[in-house]
C-alpha cells in the first residue's frame, strides 16, 4: 500500500501586490508609529488583518469618524475617486497601497470613459476592487457579474464598447463571458494587456496540474478573497472536490476518508506560515510525505510609495524611533 502524501502546489500564497500592500502598513507603522488606520481589510485574508491589528493597526470600513488630519492606508484593492474626495476633505494622509495591477484597470476605464466608450466590467458588484473601478467613471460602467445573463445586456452605441475586468477572476469563466459578449458586440474592444493578474494566472495553473495527482484540494484562504474561491471552482472545474479553509479547524476528517493523495495550495492573500499548519496537520493525522508540483517561477516585484520609501530611509537614517500611542 503506498503511502498517503500531500502535494503542494507552486506557485501558492502571497503575491506581488499582497507583499507590498503589507510591508506598507507594517513600515508606516515602524516610521510613523501609532495610530495607523486601514481603510477596509488591507487583503482580504482574516489572520493577516488580526495579526496587523495586534501590532496597533487600526482598521475602519469608512473615512467618516477619523480623526482631522490623521494617517490612513488605502487597501491593496483601490478606492474610487469619492474615497479620495472624502480624504481630502478630513484632510487625511493618505498612504495608497492600492494593487498597481488594480491601478492599471482604473486608468484604463478613465482612458475609455474619455473616449465616450461604455465600459462592461466584468466582475462581482460587491467586490471592493470593481466598487473602487466602477467609482472612475459610474455614468459610463456597466458591471457584469459572472454569473449575470449577457443576451439581454444593452449599450448606447455597440460600436464603442470596451470589456476590463476584475484581477481575481477564473481565467476559464471569464474567456467564456469575453467569447459571448463578442458574439453580441462584434465591435467590443479588448484592454491593452490582460487585466487578470500574473498571480491569479499562475495561481490556477498550478491548481489544474495538482488536479491531475490528488484526490482532494484544500486552498488556503478566507471566504472573502476573490482569488481563493476560484481556485476552489478552478480544482472542482477539473472533476476533484475541493475545500476553502481559513486554517486546520476548518478541514473536516470526513473529507480524508479513503484519501491517499491530498493537494494544498493557498490565495493569493493567504500567509505561507497558515499552509504549514496545514501541511504539520496533515502529517499528524497520517500523511507523512510531502512533495511540490508545478515550475512556474515568479519574480514579480512592486516599488513601495516614494514618499514612504523615503521617509522610512530617513528614519533608519537618524535611527529615530517610531513614536507609539499610549494605551
Amino acid at each position: 500500500m503506498e503511502t498517503k502524501k500531500v502535494v503542494l502546489a507552486s506557485p501558492r500564497g502571497f503575491c506581488a501586490g499582497v507583499v507590498r500592500a503589507i510591508d506598507i502598513v507594517n513600515l508606516a507603522l515602524e516610521v510613523y508609529g501609532e495610530p495607523i488606520y486601514v481603510r477596509r481589510e488591507i487583503v482580504h485574508n482574516k489572520y493577516v488583518v488580526n495579526e496587523l491589528h495586534q501590532k496597533g493597526i487600526t482598521f475602519v470600513n469608512e473615512l467618516d469618524k477619523l480623526p482631522i488630519g490623521s494617517r490612513v492606508i488605502f487597501s491593496a484593492h483601490g478606492v474610487s475617486p469619492e474615497i479620495i474626495a472624502a480624504a481630502n476633505a478630513r484632510r487625511l494622509k493618505v498612504i495608497d497601497a492600492t494593487c498597481p495591477l488594480v491601478t492599471k484597470v482604473h486608468r484604463e476605464a478613465i482612458k475609455y470613459a474619455r473616449l465616450g466608450y461604455t465600459l462592461i466590467l466584468i466582475g462581482h458588484s460587491d467586490h471592493d476592487e470593481v466598487i473602487g473601478t466602477l467609482g472612475e467613471a459610474p455614468g459610463a460602467i456597466m458591471v457584469l457579474d459572472p454569473e449575470e445573463d449577457i443576451d439581454n445586456l444593452q449599450v448606447p452605441d455597440p460600436a464603442k464598447v470596451v470589456y476590463l475586468t476584475q484581477t481575481t477572476l477564473s481565467l476559464n469563466d471569464t474567456r467564456h463571458i469575453v467569447d459571448k459578449l463578442r458574439q453580441q458586440f462584434p465591435l467590443i474592444k479588448a484592454p491593452g494587456s490582460e487585466d487578470i493578474c500574473y498571480a491569479t494566472q499562475n495561481r490556477q495553473s498550478a491548481v489544474l496540474e495538482l488536479a491531475q495527482q490528488s484526490e482532494l484540494i484544500l486552498v488556503v484562504g478566507s471566504a472573502n478573497s476573490s482569488n481563493s474561491r476560484r481556485l476552489v471552482e478552478v480544482a472542482q472545474g477539473a472533476g476533484v472536490p475541493a475545500y476553502l479553509i481559513d486554517n486546520i479547524e476548518d478541514i473536516k476528517r470526513t473529507w480524508l476518508k479513503n484519501v491517499r493523495v491530498i493537494g494544498l495550495t493557498a490565495g493569493a492573500s493567504a500567509p505561507e506560515g497558515l499552509v504549514e499548519r496545514v501541511v504539520h496537520y496533515l502529517n499528524v493525522l497520517g500523511y507523512p510525505d510531502i512533495e511540490t508540483t508545478g515550475g512556474i517561477v515568479e519574480n514579480v516585484e512592486f516599488s513601495l510609495p516614494p514618499a514612504l520609501a523615503k521617509a522610512a530611509r530617513n528614519s533608519r537614517l537618524h535611527g529615530s524611533e517610531p513614536r507609539r500611542k499610549s494605551r
